[in-house]
C-alpha cells in the first residue's frame, strides 16, 4: 500500500469502478484520523449501495456526499457539507474521478451527448475545484513547508490517453469514442491551466490515466451508443485493484517536478 500520511480525502464518482476500488483501498492506510468523502450522484440509489455498506463497516472513516458533477447547484451544495464536516480541518486531496464515456464519430454523436459528456467531464472538474480550493488552500496552508504533495494538498484529475492529442488519432478507428477524446483533451489543458494558477499556493495539480480498465462500466459511467463499443471495453486487460494500486503509488510519490503532468498508474509520463 502506498505511503500516504493522515489527511483528508474527497473523491467524485466514489459508488463504483475506480472511485468504489479507490475509497476501499484507502481504507487499508493506516491513518487514524483522517476522513474519505466520498461523493457520488445518488447516494440512496441502487448503484450506491455497496458505498452504503463499506459506510456501515467504517462510519468513523468513509462520509458519503450527495455530488453530481454535470449540476453546479449540487456542486455548491456538497462544499457546503463537506466544508461543515471539516470545520476547522483541512481537504489535502481532490480526486476528480467522475465522467461519462458517449461513443460516436463526428457525423454520428447527437449534440446532447457532446454537450452532456463536455459538462461533465471537463466543467464539473472545474467547478469542483472551484468550490472546494479554500479547503485546499487551508491544508496547503497548515502544513508549513515548502513544496508539493499529496499529504499537503493537491487535485488529482483523473484522465484517459483517449484525450491525447499525440496518441488518440491512431486509435480512433479502434475506439470510436469522439466526445469523450475531446472532453479528455479539455481535461487535460484544463489541468495543466490550473497547475499554473496553482501553483503560488502550493497545491499539486496533476492528470492520471488509469489504464485500460476491466469494470462493470469499462472504468467509467458509461453511455455508450452501440454493442460493439461495451464489448469493446469489457475487454480491458486491467482489473480495478491493479489499476488502482498503481494510482496510489504514483499519487504517494508525486511533489512538485509531476505539477502540471499527464502520468498513467505506472507512473510514466504521457503526451499531450
Amino acid at each position: 500500500m502506498a505511503a500516504f500520511k493522515a489527511g483528508n480525502v474527497l473523491i467524485t464518482g466514489a459508488n463504483r469502478g475506480l472511485g468504489f476500488e479507490m475509497v476501499k483501498q484507502l481504507l487499508e492506510v493506516p491513518c487514524p484520523k483522517w476522513q474519505i468523502f466520498a461523493g457520488c450522484r445518488d447516494p440512496d440509489g441502487p448503484k450506491s449501495e455497496a458505498l452504503r455498506e463499506l459506510v456501515k463497516k467504517h462510519p468513523s472513516v468513509i462520509t458519503i456526499i450527495g455530488l453530481d458533477v454535470a449540476d453546479p447547484c449540487s456542486i455548491k451544495e456538497s462544499a457546503k457539507k463537506v466544508g461543515s464536516l471539516l470545520g476547522k480541518n483541512s481537504l489535502n486531496m481532490l480526486v476528480n474521478n467522475a465522467a461519462v464515456l458517449a461513443s460516436g464519430s463526428m457525423m454520428t454523436i447527437p449534440a446532447e451527448d457532446m454537450q452532456n459528456t463536455f459538462n461533465t467531464n471537463v466543467m464539473g472538474p472545474l467547478l469542483v475545484i472551484r468550490e472546494y480550493l479554500p479547503y485546499l488552500q487551508t491544508a496547503a496552508k497548515a502544513r508549513g513547508t515548502s513544496g508539493m504533495s499529496c499529504d499537503k494538498a493537491a487535485v488529482i484529475n483523473i484522465s484517459s490517453t483517449g484525450g491525447s492529442i499525440t496518441s488518440m488519432p491512431s486509435m480512433y478507428t479502434q475506439f470510436p469514442v469522439l466526445p469523450y477524446s475531446v472532453s479528455k483533451a479539455g481535461l487535460n489543458m484544463l489541468t495543466a491551466l490550473i497547475a499554473v494558477e496553482l501553483k503560488p499556493d502550493e497545491i499539486l495539480c496533476m492528470a492520471l490515466h488509469p489504464g485500460w480498465v476491466r469494470t462493470d462500466m469499462g472504468g467509467e459511467e458509461v453511455s455508450v451508443g452501440s454493442i460493439t463499443t461495451k464489448l469493446m471495453f469489457l475487454k480491458a486487460p486491467l482489473e480495478a485493484r491493479e489499476s488502482v494500486e498503481g494510482m496510489l503509488r504514483v499519487i504517494s510519490s508525486l511533489t512538485e517536478n509531476e505539477h502540471g503532468g499527464f502520468m498513467d498508474y505506472t507512473g510514466q509520463t504521457l503526451p499531450w
